[in-house]
């Protein structure tokens, strides 16, 4: 055979084995979107189980790829609601370590998103002696996230999640406002249209909470005033 033959036969094989990845990671997508949004509550963790073994067979055909394990880390992550607390505990720090794994792989991988997941979970954990919650962590990797992806839906709508939770309305309503604007990616076009209604009504609920602050602000000046 000769060398040029054998070159080329090597990048058909090369891409044929990237797009089955792409092909199964969209697949992957799509049914976790499916069950997160329209699967009912009860029949959710069963629908994950099956899921994650998906993605762990995925992660073992591509162990040189971060998105698999990112993927997995997310299914696991998700399904820690449907698991008893000691269950949960041991789910959330394992798709941790997956992400860090992915991270170390490659960080730009789906455009970041493994600093996303990692950093929601840092502050969606418990702190420390129970789990390893960590909101100034959790802040470092969202904001790593939006490097990565400054106009990404995910990372603005999770920033602007962690910054409500920490009572920062103005500045949430901004990364919110980044989220709904940025444009629905085609092969995630069912999740992200729903994460945008999603990032719509906390935005809402974000400019009704700054009404309502202004308006006890005010209240608790004129009350003062009477009491002189």
């Amino acid at each position: 055979m000769k060398k040029t033959t054998f070159v080329a036969l090597l990048l058909l094989s090369s891409q044929g084995f990237a797009e089955n990845l792409n092909d199964s990671l969209q697949k992957i997508e799509s049914e976790w979107a499916s069950i997160y949004y329209d699967t009912p509550k009860q029949q959710q963790g069963s629908a994950y189980g099956r899921l994650l073994d998906k993605t762990i067979n995925l992660a073992r055909q591509f162990p040189g790829n971060a998105e698999p394990f990112i993927w997995e880390a997310i299914v696991k992550a998700t399904n820690a609601d449907h698991q008893n607390p000691v269950s949960a505990l041991e789910a959330v720090h394992e798709a941790r370590d997956l992400l860090l794994k992915a991270i170390a792989i490659n960080p730009q991988a789906m455009d970041g998103s493994a600093y996303v997941t990692l950093g929601t979970l840092y502050y969606l954990t418990p702190k420390w002696p129970i789990a390893f919650g960590d909101d100034a962590a959790a802040k470092r990797m969202l904001k790593t996230a939006l490097k990565i992806n400054p106009n990404g839906i995910d990372a603005n709508y999770f920033y602007a999640n962690y910054l409500l939770l920490n009572n920062n309305l103005e500045e949430a309503e901004n990364y919110l406002e980044r989220a709904i604007a940025a444009p629905s990616r085609t092969e995630q076009l069912y999740a992200d249209n729903r994460l945008k209604e999603e990032a719509e009504f906390a935005l809402k609920q974000t400019r009704d909470r700054k009404i309502n602050r202004s308006k006890s602000l005010f209240a608790s000046i004129f009350n003062s005033e009477n009491t002189k």
